[in-house]
């Protein structure tokens, strides 16, 4: 049991990246559509390029959408308004004008004989009630279809104009009025009617709702079948009309089959396969060429997180609407992974993701297609991502090829740019402007990860900063020193394609840890008292070997980077305090390497080996007497070579060429700092 834990621990970190890469393509799956995959690709308008096809089963075929929100417009212009009727409203205002008739009538209507009054006020009522007068007004047309309920019943038809609105009332009394000759009674007659006539016709919306929802369910969605075995399109035959929809009605068919009861778990199993298979090229890719990110869980765990985030977004806009689908700015995945990797992990990375994406989104091709010129385009013209101007040109570019091809797939399956969609250009706008987000996210990604982009380290490489402000004044020899080693560094860096921004920040940190023993390094002493002197060889070797572990802890304490922290910890190797060393060994006939060795380890990248060459050139290059281009040429090949027959740089992947070429900067630089004056006349 001991040994099974052991084992456990010992292989822990092979068995997260197993959890992790497991974890990412079960969300991965299910974050997929759920449906097969119709075998054929086909466009509306193109020839058929596989060969003849017979359906492979009975199955029905589908209207047009068109077609069928033809049919339910045409539905809800036909549909029927309900309207509920009080029938007790017409006899309680014919009894109110009768009492009236009797009571109150003599005044103004004197001169009308109480039998014609009679008349004309029946005949009004009559006109008013004959189909009923609307509570409130609507907006219906004249011509929409009614039905009068009295209760259950059905009481008559007719049309929304036979129904009196409030504003119709006068009318209809004048109309009255004018057939009698009592024009001059418009006003009595008018303002003895609003005083009693009540609306008696209410719309009743949820039955004729009901009534509508009814009808619409009873639309038939297809347009006749095609029985097993019946040529549906040959080689060659444009695709179009009864043909197209009869495809288009065949791959749905076909992938609700597919997507079965039966056959879901072995659908579910096949996307399984494809998406472990490309996330284990994924991790070969890491394993085989970038493996100190293998090693890193973290950064491992950082990949899968953006690479499912893609998904996610891209999945939650398709299923919202396709349309919006270039508005995803998936060309942040190779931003973001230039930023804190380099150009090869966020292509290679981008590419797996966009393949991911083919599974999801219509017109999967074109897709692909555009979204890998763009990432490749990314790469190639994002540098430098900490300058502002760097970012918006890039953006700027890479819209224009998102158009650009756009445009160019476009006129290939349409044949004309007649009816080109304008609004997809809009899309790509908003795509280019939702990848300058890229920069706050950087900065999110740095705090939950803990990583380190170019943005950090121009902050780092700021001397004004509070880190190497408190080394100027209590280690100003050793400021100038690491300014010198930054600039030499940098310039190395430049030569050989390695990481300049970082190099220089290394270089401007690696030696902090001696601002707890200033004095103690001969940078410092400017009084010409040596400590060293009232010290044995191996206490003043412990203190000089020291001031990396010093280092890394005031770098802990101030939250530098890991990255940075690499090249305080390597900067001298295992290589030995020389001078001590041979100065014990004069006393002692055995001496203990270790004694005077610094801890290690030895540089593991390219920058670290860079700083490890320009620290020693530039410490050395002081005790230079009477400096020619001879004697600095020799002199840095001594050094370095030594560095290289130490076995310095065996952890780092630097190759002698690249070392070569470092020589060169090295004494180009040293031979422009050291040159000579001619004497000028006093």
């Amino acid at each position: 049991m001991k040994d099974f834990i052991n084992r456990l621990y010992r292989n822990h970190s092979l068995i997260y990246k197993g959890l992790l890469f497991i974890c990412t393509t079960v969300l991965i799956v299910y974050l997929f559509p759920k449906s097969g995959k119709f075998k054929y690709s086909f466009e509306k308008g193109k020839p058929w390029q596989s060969e003849n096809l017979y359906a492979p089963f009975d199955f029905a075929v589908k209207k047009t959408e068109s077609e069928i929100d033809i049919e339910k417009q045409t539905l809800i212009n036909n549909a029927v308004l309900y309207f509920d009727l009080d029938n007790t409203v017409e006899s309680k205002v014919k009894s109110i004008f009768k009492n009236k008739l009797k009571n109150d009538l003599s005044g103004s209507f004197s001169s009308i004989k109480p039998s014609v009054l009679n008349i004309v006020g029946k005949e009004i009522i009559s006109e008013l009630y004959a189909f009923g007068i609307l509570s409130e007004n609507y907006t219906f047309p004249s011509d929409k279809i009614i039905a009068i309920l009295d209760g259950r019943e059905k009481k008559y038809d007719g049309f929304f104009s036979n129904l009196v609105e409030q504003g119709e009332i006068t009318p209809i009394i004048d109309k009255v009025l004018v057939k009698h000759g009592l024009t001059s009674f418009k006003t009595n007659f008018v303002a003895l009617f609003f005083d009693f006539i009540e609306p008696n016709v209410v719309l009743n919306k949820s039955f004729t709702d009901k009534v509508l929802q009814d009808e619409l369910a009873k639309i038939v969605y297809t347009r006749g079948s095609i029985e097993k075995g019946t040529l549906i399109v040959s080689k060659g035959e444009v695709v179009e009309g009864d043909k197209y929809q009869a495809l288009k009605s065949l791959q749905s068919e076909y992938e609700s089959q597919v997507w079965s009861e039966a056959s879901y778990n072995w659908v579910l199993f096949a996307y399984a396969l494809l998406v472990a298979l490309v996330l284990l090229m994924l991790l070969l890719f890491l394993r085989k060429y970038r493996e100190t990110v293998f090693e890193n869980n973290t950064k491992v765990t950082f990949i899968f997180f953006n690479i499912s985030l893609m998904i996610f977004i891209t999945t939650l806009v398709v299923n919202y609407d396709s349309k919006y689908i270039y508005i995803v700015p998936i060309c942040i995945l190779p931003l973001v992974f230039k930023a804190f990797f380099d150009a090869r992990l966020g292509l290679f990375t981008h590419v797996l993701t966009v393949l991911l994406l083919g599974f999801i989104v219509p017109n999967s091709y074109e897709y692909l297609f555009l979204q890998i010129i763009a990432g490749i385009v990314t790469i190639l013209t994002v540098s430098e991502l900490y300058k502002r101007a760097n970012l918006f040109i890039s953006v700027g570019q890479i819209t224009f090829i998102y158009i650009v091809a756009y445009f160019a797939f476009f006129v290939i399956h349409e044949g004309s740019v007649e009816t080109i969609k304008w609004q997809t250009f809009i899309w790509f706008v908003l795509c280019g402007l939702a990848t300058l987000f890229v920069q706050p996210l950087i900065y999110v990604y740095e705090k939950l990860f803990g990583l380190v982009s170019d943005v950090s380290l121009l902050e780092l490489s700021d001397t004004n900063s509070k880190l190497l402000k408190e080394l100027s004044n209590k280690a100003p020899g050793t400021f100038h020193h690491s300014l010198n080693v930054a600039n030499l560094a940098e310039a190395s860096a430049n030569e050989i394609g390695a990481n300049a921004m970082l190099t220089r920040v290394g270089a401007l940190y690696h030696d902090i840890g001696k601002m707890k023993n200033p004095t103690f390094f001969t940078e410092n002493q400017s009084t010409g008292i040596n400590p060293h002197d009232e010290l044995s060889s191996k206490e003043s070797a412990r203190i000089i070997t020291d001031h990396v572990i010093n280092g890394i802890e005031i770098a802990r304490k101030n939250n530098l980077p890991d990255r940075v922290i690499d090249f305080i910890r390597t900067h001298h190797g295992t290589s030995i305090v020389y001078y001590f060393y041979m100065k014990e060994k004069k006393d002692l006939i055995e001496v203990d390497k270790k004694d005077f060795s610094y801890p290690g380890p030895k540089p593991f990248s390219k920058e670290t080996a860079i700083l490890m060459m320009c620290d020693s050139i530039e410490a050395a290059s002081k005790s230079l007497k009477e400096p020619t281009s001879t004697k600095i040429d020799a002199f840095v090949e001594n050094i370095i070579n030594k560095q290289v027959k130490e076995g310095q740089f065996l952890n780092a992947n630097i190759t002698f060429k690249e070392i070569e070429s470092i020589k060169k900067v090295l004494k180009r630089k040293l031979a422009n700092i050291y040159h000579l004056r001619i004497e000028y006349p006093e």
